[in-house]
């Protein structure tokens, strides 16, 4: 289904841009809110179970309370807290105590913006256009949790693995069975590893949120992507994690985050996979 509007690609592209760094504001707000939300409620059953009194915590939601500084907990005024724009024009601090302010707000905003003019420019104003929109926004939450936290809740991860499920009824991407088979094979590939690799060295080498994202990955492009996906996480977590060590950025024993690999790999699959495997075919088929 297509929406006609007489408008061009690029006019679209530059009208979805900033409603998709509204969006990004939106998922700046999941990416940190979301897990203290699941870590209260973790918090709150462990100490029911073992007939602990509560504690006092300060009730916490995507909606309340209203955005404040971390530093100081000054509240954040409406002028204050424009996607990219107020950023830059607050010089990357807190109004009131010149803390600096994370680059991780205005990064979100611009890769939701970005992948949210790319994908109306590629596919207008379209019911697939609205699938990739909703894929790529999730994909983008995922990221920022799981580097955060190293952690893919799933109260995100299932329900994108359903909405794949769900496109692909009517064939949007792929077929219905490759879809099932694609979820099948995306879970079990890494489950299959990650015992593999315990047995052998006694250590768990990634988690479970893992599985269950590359089987949301399956679930939306089918089976035959999943080489693919798997391919280019794998070589982009490699080479950032060599390069980190070179670099001395990150400690060897701590573990790296997966799941953001995952979800970039995911995305350009989506994208440009059949081009990919194509051109891939051509070369050496």
């Amino acid at each position: 289904m297509f929406l006609e509007t007489g408008l061009s690609p690029t006019a679209l592209a530059i009208a979805a841009f900033p409603f998709g760094l509204i969006i990004g504001s939106f998922l700046n707000v999941v990416i940190l809110r979301f897990p203290e939300q699941l870590k209260n409620s973790w918090r709150h059953e462990s100490r029911d179970f073992l007939g602990l009194p509560e504690e006092p915590t300060e009730p916490l939601s995507l909606a309340t309370p209203a955005s404040r500084c971390p530093s100081c907990g000054a509240a954040i005024k409406p002028w204050h807290n424009i996607p990219v724009i107020s950023y830059v024009f607050l010089g990357g601090k807190c109004h009131a105590c010149s803390q600096s302010i994370s680059i991780q707000y205005p990064l979100v905003e611009i890769a939701a913006g970005l992948a949210s003019g790319f994908i109306v420019y590629q596919f207008g104003l379209s019911l697939m256009a609205a699938y990739c929109l909703l894929f790529s926004w999730v994909l983008i939450a995922l990221t920022g949790i799981d580097y955060r936290e190293q952690l893919l809740p799933d109260q995100i991860t299932l329900p994108l693995l359903w909405l794949g499920l769900f496109a692909n009824l009517g064939g949007t991407f792929v077929p219905l069975n490759d879809a099932v088979i694609g979820a099948l094979a995306g879970y079990l590939s890494l489950w299959t590893v990650f015992w593999l690799f315990k047995l052998i060295t006694g250590k768990e080498g990634m988690g479970y949120g893992d599985f269950k994202l590359l089987a949301a990955l399956g679930a939306w492009m089918g089976w035959q992507m999943l080489p693919l996906i798997i391919i280019l996480s794998t070589f982009v977590g490699a080479l950032v994690g060599i390069v980190g060590l070179l670099l001395r950025a990150r400690d060897r024993q701590v573990p790296m985050a997966f799941g953001p690999f995952l979800a970039m790999a995911g995305w350009i699959a989506l994208i440009w996979g059949d081009t990919i495997v194509a051109g891939y075919l051509s070369v050496f088929g």
